[in-house]
């Protein structure tokens, strides 16, 4: 089970993980980001990792689970194909970030087995590449994503995740 931790105790966001987010992003869509946008990102994710895992809860209780495995995880086959181009990618995202924030969700009911949780960046990473693909989507000619891009995104994202 994820340990819940206060929200004045959260790591600070490191500088290479802009970086990281800043190639993730480029590679993906050819879209430049700041470091305004590693907040945004995270808070992206965070949302919408907690909501995946809350649907895998409900799955995994239905199925008379005790654990979140990775089969519980509501993974659509665009978010799967958008996790394949991550990992072709060839970037990283660290493990340890999502769980410390993920800590300051409400805590699940059911925990989530080792499998389940190495998936999470790899998801994160899917979620990464989806979303800069959507914004370009949106606006073919984007080069810096501003605040009404990722709102945006995120609406069209709580409508399909």
């Amino acid at each position: 089970m994820i340990a819940q931790l206060p929200h004045d105790k959260m790591p600070p966001a490191r500088p290479e993980g802009v970086l990281q987010l800043q190639r993730l992003f480029r590679k993906a869509a050819d879209l430049n980001l700041d470091k305004a946008d590693l907040k945004r990102f995270e808070e992206f994710v965070d949302h919408r990792v907690y909501r995946l895992l809350i649907r895998a809860e409900a799955d995994a209780k239905a199925g008379g689970d005790v654990l979140i495995e990775p089969w519980h995880l509501p993974i659509t086959a665009g978010l799967q194909e958008c996790i394949e181009q991550f990992r072709k990618l060839d970037e990283t995202i660290e493990l340890a970030p999502i769980l410390d924030r993920l800590a300051h969700r409400p805590p699940l009911q059911f925990t989530y087995s080792d499998e389940a949780e190495a998936m999470l960046p790899d998801v994160v990473g899917g979620l990464g590449v989806a979303v800069a693909r959507a914004m370009k989507l949106v606006e073919p000619d984007l080069k810096n994503p501003q605040t009404r891009h990722w709102e945006l995104a995120s609406r069209m994202f709580d409508l399909l995740l």
